[in-house]
């Protein structure tokens, strides 16, 4: 199981977007689906996927929150007829942010917002042979945390083992400032992609995207807990938000095996545990999922 985790939040299309991306993409698959019930939004379906072998997981928990821009799905597509499949796909019920064309950073690029609203990165990078991930979560820095790029990155990389800041350009004419056109960077083994962006946009990070952290043990999940969070307000149910506004989930692996392989009954008890919790007790969750008192 790879740390990191895409979580999509949807009102109530998350299957139905599940079995729409994995049909675009190779190496993919729906992997689980199941329901839990009696939360403040209602019974809400969850989705766990893989698009090019990377893990992804989505809910139906209602239009509480929105997709927009700030974080979109970047694909690195091998060939222009991919990226002109693809677009057409993704454009159909869609809205285009920049069309399908070259640009100076890309033989072809395009950014469009799907029929949910998620938004996708897709191109065509100079040099295929260096790509070392498919698909990978892109993190646009507006407004008031525009310029905090780098930052973050540093931040994100001291706090996840095996990683790294991999690549950072920098627009000439932003020369001696911290603004981040584009860079890579890479956490436990996985490849994220940044940038600074300081036009008016009016949208900022949201919970409609987070990133699920796989913890072994309590150990692992008080650590990060620690490490990212940063709003006090923002800490329900695992959900927590960093310094930045970034949305995260800090999530024992053995939640899978409970909500995954667990009884009606079960299931039911644990998701009444967890929605009292802010920070996961591991031993509660256990003891729910048991039947213990």
């Amino acid at each position: 199981m790879k740390k990191i985790r895409t979580h999509l939040w949807f009102d109530t299309q998350a299957k139905e977007a599940a079995e729409f991306y994995t049909s675009l993409f190779s190496g993919s698959s729906i992997d689980h689906v199941s329901r839990i019930t009696d939360t403040p939004s209602g019974d809400c379906d969850i989705v766990s996927f893989t698009l090019s072998g990377e893990p992804f997981m989505s809910i139906s928990a209602g239009p509480i929150f929105k997709f927009n821009p700030s974080i979109s799905i970047s694909v690195q597509c091998e060939t222009e007829e991919e990226i002109k499949k693809l677009h057409k796909a993704l454009m159909e019920g869609g809205t285009e942010l920049m069309p399908l064309d070259t640009y100076e950073f890309s033989k072809k690029f395009a950014w469009v917002q799907d029929k949910y609203g998620l938004s996708w990165q897709l191109n065509v990078p100079n040099d295929y042979s260096s790509v070392k991930q498919k698909i990978s979560p892109f993190l646009m820095f507006v407004g008031k945390v525009c310029g905090k790029a780098e930052e973050a990155m540093e931040f994100y990389t001291k706090i996840f083992d095996n990683s790294s800041i991999d690549h950072v350009y920098r627009n000439e004419k932003d020369e001696g400032q911290k603004m981040v056109d584009h860079a890579e960077f890479t956490l436990d083994g996985q490849v994220f992609m940044i940038s600074d962006s300081a036009y008016d946009h009016k949208f900022s990070f949201n919970e409609a995207i987070s990133f699920i952290v796989n913890c072994r043990d309590q150990q692992e999940i008080d650590y990060y807990w620690e490490k990212l969070s940063a709003v006090p307000e923002a800490e329900q149910c695992g959900w927590l938000k960093d310094k930045f506004g970034v949305s995260w989930q800090i999530v024992p692996t053995a939640m899978d095996e409970m909500m995954g392989k667990g009884s009606k009954e079960q299931m039911e008890r644990v998701t009444k545990a967890f929605m009292k919790m802010k920070k996961f007790d591991i031993s509660e969750l256990e003891k729910a999922y048991k039947g213990n008192e």
